[in-house]
């Protein structure tokens, strides 16, 4: 690119204005992909469905297998029946930390959420929020889905990057097989392998604890033990069951190698 060419782009942004993901100097993409997996709850904002006033609360977050944003919801809720009269919203990922909460990254995600009723989108959501199953059948609960339409990032101080929809999501093409056999692996893995789980999570500085796996994808898996989450990355992303093994064997070999 011509310092002219570069001159003018940032011109035309603006001083003030984020980077596109692909430009920034820091992995926005894997960043915010990051936080879409981590995070469990959130702010949901709405759009008011008698006077269209701005309306936030918060909700508690999952992902489909492609990092689709997915929430129970109750019709009970202001913010539910705001959803029904009008379908756009955003939704707010922080990581939170000690400290000033601006120093810590955080993803805003605007776009359109629908209910689904999808048995993935339940799988994957009580898988993450196990508690949730005592209430998940009532009537007026139900499934939500985020369609993203566009990401903003914060990392941190001097860190902003805007991001599109095929930025935050996984093209799950060519990987059906690992979306069709998650929820197989998954147990395979809590129930015969939780030494490996606890190498991962320790990988990745994460500390002690029981660490049991909620859910994976071509990109990566999710721990979680208690109330703390961990998102584990392959070296290289997966497109079918046989990849993946070879993966989880050749990271557990590495994390102990790593352990001493």
């Amino acid at each position: 690119m011509s310092e002219e060419s570069g001159a003018g782009r940032s011109e035309r942004r603006g001083p003030a204005q984020p980077l596109p993901a692909a430009e920034a100097p820091f992995d926005a993409i894997g960043l915010a992909r990051t936080l879409l997996r981590s995070v469990r709850s959130g702010a949901l904002a709405t759009i008011d469905a008698v006077d269209g006033t701005p309306f936030a609360s918060l909700v508690t977050i999952a992902t489909d297998v492609d990092g689709t944003p997915l929430m129970l919801l109750s019709r009970l809720s202001a913010h539910t029946r705001n959803l029904i009269a009008d379908s756009r919203c955003s939704l707010l990922f922080s990581q939170g930390g000690k400290g000033d909460p601006l120093a810590h990254p955080r993803l805003t995600v605007t776009g359109r959420a629908a209910q689904t009723g999808e048995s993935r989108a339940r799988e994957r959501f009580l898988a993450r929020h196990p508690k949730a199953k005592l209430y998940a059948d009532f009537p007026d609960f139900g499934f939500f889905a985020l369609a993203p339409q566009a990401g903003h990032l914060n990392g941190g101080f001097a860190k902003a990057a805007t991001l599109t929809t095929a930025e935050l999501l996984l093209d799950l093409s060519g990987a059906e097989t690992v979306a069709a056999g998650e929820r197989g692996a998954v147990d395979h893995m809590n129930a015969d392998h939780a030494d490996a789980l606890a190498l991962y999570a320790a990988a990745v500085g994460e500390g002690e604890g029981t660490w049991r796996l909620s859910g994976l994808d071509p990109e990566g898996m999710d721990l979680m033990a208690g109330e703390r989450t961990a998102r584990i990355t392959y070296p290289e992303p997966v497109r079918d069951m046989a990849s993946l093994r070879k993966s989880l064997v050749a990271m557990a070999a590495a994390a102990r190698e790593k352990a001493g």
